[in-house]
């Protein structure tokens, strides 16, 4: 009767019913609360619906009544990989190797971590350390094409790929870690086939969701070249990142300087700053608006979620704002629309991050909320007095200059974890 009710739980995991394998473990456990197996269960499945505390409370318990039990260890990896805590669950996972270094599951889950935390060559040692025990090991293999393709060694990648496709033709993350690994190559055409075959799979993997809003947006050829280089970005770790943003910092400011000082140059110099500019601020925004011209395409409107559609219409309303006073300007001849112009302009960057993703919750969204307070504050004294430069202008400048720091310090940690 046991053995019917745990092939029951086992194939309501795969199905994905959680609630109900949970209900069939916990009478389980009612007949025997000592009972390891019942427990790690119970943890899985806790921990597919993202009740990480739930999860790690149980796992605990079975670590308690058998604390040389590696699989244990695995799975408690596994929660700490999934809350983000990167070096916990690399901590965790060599225990349970050093209980057990003989399965390919534990070499593939640090592989995955050190992916995740940028050590490409560890992360490829340990995913061919997992294939030496099991070369069928479909998660091994996914790392190590990834891997591969973070390494630059592209035709290596995807004949792993590929050969992952031939073990589990069906599989949703490699069909989509495929169409990732397409799409930073710049194939966003095959890409899409390999996400919408991982859609047709699993219509809810976010993973390959987020895999194809990208590659409709890449059929643009400006979004292209920001994915190019978002990409790039990526692959570097926090320090080399900072070092490209502050580079970029230091190299306008140089050339400003350079412009003020020198009038020969001058004429030539300030194109350039312009274009610098420019770059600089559609990293901000090609996204929301990329989405916003997304809503038009019948598939694309499908896969925004309800904050990228909200970051989109906000950034369309500061672009709105930027056009009304520009032309306001010239119809009436008022320096005052000008502010309009330049808060509009100007709060586009944070409408287009405001809802991103940081250890911080919602403090983007908080210091863009005080930041349109601050900014309409400045407008509102401005047509009241005809100060274009008064206290709230300069409080309002020095507040939008921080935000730019502090998102790129935020991301940047929530990019490195």
């Amino acid at each position: 009767m046991e053995d019917k009710r745990l092939a029951k739980v086992e194939i309501l995991i795969q199905q994905k019913k959680y609630s109900n394998a949970e209900k069939i473990l916990s009478d389980l456990l009612k007949e025997d609360a000592t009972n390891i197996h019942f427990l790690s269960l119970l943890s899985e499945v806790y921990l597919h619906q993202e009740k990480f505390d739930k999860s790690n409370q149980i796992i605990e318990n079975a670590i308690g009544l058998s604390p040389e039990t590696s699989y244990l260890y695995y799975i408690k990896s596994r929660i700490a990989f999934q809350k983000d805590n990167l070096i916990e669950a690399e901590k965790i996972i060599y225990r349970a190797i050093e209980l057990d270094p003989l399965d390919a599951d534990f070499f593939a889950l640090l592989s995955s971590i050190k992916l995740s935390r940028k050590e490409y060559e560890f992360a490829l040692s340990n995913a061919n350390k997992a294939l030496e025990i099991d070369p069928e090991n479909i998660l091994a293999l996914n790392i190590r094409s990834t891997a591969l393709n973070k390494l630059n060694r592209k035709e290596e990648s995807f004949e792993t790929i590929e050969g992952a496709l031939r073990e589990d033709p069906n599989n949703v993350f490699t069909h989509t870690n495929y169409g990732w690994g397409l799409l930073e190559k710049g194939d966003h055409k095959k890409a899409l086939i390999h996400f919408k075959e991982a859609l047709s799979i699993d219509p809810n993997f976010e993973y390959a969701q987020s895999g194809m809003l990208e590659a409709i947006k890449a059929a643009n050829p400006i979004y292209k070249i920001f994915l190019k280089y978002s990409f790039w970005m990526s692959n570097l770790t926090s320090k080399y990142q900072w070092g490209v943003l502050i580079g970029y910092y230091i190299a306008f400011k140089g050339l400003r300087t350079l412009a003020n000082q020198n009038e020969t140059l001058r004429p030539y110099l300030i194109p350039i700053l312009i274009l610098l500019g420019l770059i600089a601020f559609s990293t901000w925004v090609i996204t929301p608006i990329s989405n916003l011209f997304l809503r038009f395409n019948k598939y694309g409107q499908l896969l925004l979620d309800k904050k990228e559609k909200m970051s989109s219409n906000f950034v369309a309303f500061g672009f709105g704002l930027f056009i009304f006073g520009v032309i306001s300007f010239f119809a009436f001849s008022n320096e005052k629309f000008l502010t309009i112009a330049v808060f509009g302009f100007t709060m586009m960057v944070p409408f287009g991050t405001m809802f991103s993703s940081t250890k911080m919750k919602n403090i983007l969204l908080i210091y863009t909320s005080i930041l349109a307070i601050i900014g309409i504050s400045a407008i509102w004294i401005t047509f009241q007095t005809d100060l274009i430069f008064n206290l709230m202008t300069i409080i309002y400048l020095v507040a939008f200059v921080f935000y730019q720091w502090i998102a790129s310090f935020l991301l940047i940690k929530e990019d490195n974890k």
